[in-house]
């Protein structure tokens, strides 16, 4: 086949599409030369498309007439009657325009100046077709607003990947799944904030504009604030000013927001993402599991109807508890390691097997943590707690008591993805004032993501910090999990794209 046959088909559809804007757009100047404003003032309804549907499903419309607006989503002409499908926020519903019922005059506006896309109000009563499809039957419509363009076909939606995420208002009208996984993420976070605040936590808000970027290892977004003459750094994580308010005696706060991330892109990462971030008074990381496997058991039950989820090609168990491997057997039970492979002697050689680098300050804990992200990460399926993490990674945690080498935290993993870290807080201002320097000397040896030193945090320990525990939850990667999606583009109403030319 010849490349000009192949992409002839594509030609004609753009050819097609662009001669029906022409004609749309000449329908609007029609209209205007007529006095008729193609978005006029809105008109006030009385009912939705699925309250029609209820009322006589139970018997209780008994002709009551209703006016609805929504949007055209097919049109079907008969001759002397048109049948057409309508759209709300609620769903669809059916209505039927007759000539003898609208008049000779409005029956021929509508086909004159309406298409599928436009959106409109109508009025009328409702009965049940010989098919049995409950319709409205329309007495008066209006146009309420034009659409200049075809809507994507009706049968396979949006299909061009990119085009739905730059056009994501065009793939929530063509693509029901779609607008399904937003509805769904959107009652993710609800039941997430009901939970910690049956729990008694109180919901804050803190900075977006840090001038120091801190509470997490990452790279910042810079920017630069004129009128004081300072740069300042779009969040990384809200962990340091949750703090202060425990240490201020808010003790029990949370926040869900967006955290920024000047790194790379990838199904499971975007540079802007949303994070629960929770801080406890009075608590250690066993209670930061506790509540992390209730709020996540509790939002599979009651999203997605059960604590067994498909993913993908796998099914999911949320039910509580979850697993508990240490970081160290992780490697040898996941990894496939040996436990002399994993010595202090023999780490190097493992590290140059498998072409991992560190910086050149790197101790052993950074080394395992490496293996463990190379090896371990992307082969976790079931919900698993992964403890015992070394102290050198986790600057902002309290040493465990009984393994002062280990950090008292955990990470979540599930289907090969990071959904939450916890850990009891470090309220030592002195130790941590210590691993902040220890921070800083890692940024000058190479590792942009390193904490930076925050004195003002230091002194905000030194007036107490109450033992407590935090932990943040990615709300991103959970709604993926429980919508079974495996692109974080598909579960982000506008995801970070390259700029088009």
């Amino acid at each position: 086949m010849s490349e000009k046959l192949k992409t002839a088909p594509v030609q004609e559809k753009k050819i097609k599409n662009v001669n029906e804007d022409v004609v749309r757009l000449n329908k609007v100047k029609d209209m205007q030369a007529r006095g008729v404003n193609p978005w006029p003032s809105f008109k006030k309804t009385n009912s939705t498309c699925s309250k029609v549907v209820y009322d006589f499903s139970h018997e209780i419309s008994d002709n009551k007439e209703y006016t609805i607006a929504g949007r055209l989503i097919t049109i079907r002409d008969h001759g002397k009657s048109i049948f057409a499908n309508l759209r709300d926020r609620t769903g669809d519903l059916q209505i039927y325009i007759k000539k003898n019922d609208v008049g000779e005059e409005l029956f021929n506006l509508f086909l004159q100046d309406i298409d599928a896309g436009d959106i409109v109000w109508v009025k009328g009563i409702v009965f049940k077709t010989k098919v049995g499809e409950i319709t409205l039957k329309v007495r008066d419509l209006s146009l309420l607003s034009k659409c200049l363009h075809a809507l994507p076909e009706k049968f396979h939606g949006l299909v061009d990947v990119e085009q739905r995420y730059r056009q994501r208002y065009l793939d929530l009208i063509s693509n029901q799944e779609s607008k399904e996984k937003f509805i769904k993420r959107s009652k993710i976070i609800q039941f997430v904030r009901d939970f910690l605040l049956e729990k008694e936590f109180l919901e804050v808000e803190t900075p977006m504009l840090h001038p120091i970027p801190g509470g997490a290892v990452a790279r910042p977004f810079v920017t630069h604030h004129n009128a004081y003459d300072i740069d300042l750094y779009l969040r990384i994580a809200p962990e340091l000013y949750l703090k202060r308010l425990v240490v201020g005696g808010m003790e029990r706060v949370f926040e869900i927001n967006r955290n920024f991330r000047n790194e790379g892109v990838s199904t499971k990462h975007n540079p802007e993402f949303t994070m629960l971030e929770f801080y406890m008074a009075y608590g250690d990381y066993n209670d930061g599991i506790a509540l992390t496997e209730g709020i996540i058991s509790s939002v599979a039950d009651k999203v997605a109807g059960s604590s067994y989820v498909k993913f993908g090609d796998k099914e999911i168990d949320f039910t509580a508890p979850f697993r508990k491997l240490t970081m160290h057997d992780s490697l040898v039970e996941i990894g496939g390691l040996k436990e002399s492979e994993i010595s202090e002697e023999n780490i190097d050689k493992l590290l140059k097997k498998y072409s991992l680098e560190v910086v050149s300050t790197a101790g052993y804990g950074a080394k395992i943590s490496a293996l463990f992200e190379e090896l371990v990460e992307d082969k976790i399926v079931q919900p698993t707690f992964i403890i015992g993490y070394p102290i050198e990674i986790s600057p902002l945690a309290k040493r465990d008591p009984e393994k002062p080498e280990y950090a008292a935290r955990f990470e979540l993993f599930v289907a090969g993805m990071e959904l939450a870290n916890g850990f009891t807080e470090l309220n030592d201002p002195f130790d941590q004032a210590d691993r902040f320097r220890a921070q800083v000397e890692a940024r000058g040896a190479g590792d942009d993501e390193a904490h930076h030193f925050d004195a003002d945090y230091v002194k905000a320990l030194e007036y107490g910090l109450a033992p407590a525990v935090g932990v943040g939850v990615g709300i991103d990667r959970l709604t993926m999990l429980i919508t079974d999606t495996t692109s974080i583009k598909d579960v982000i109403l506008f995801p970070t794209l390259k700029k088009v030319e």
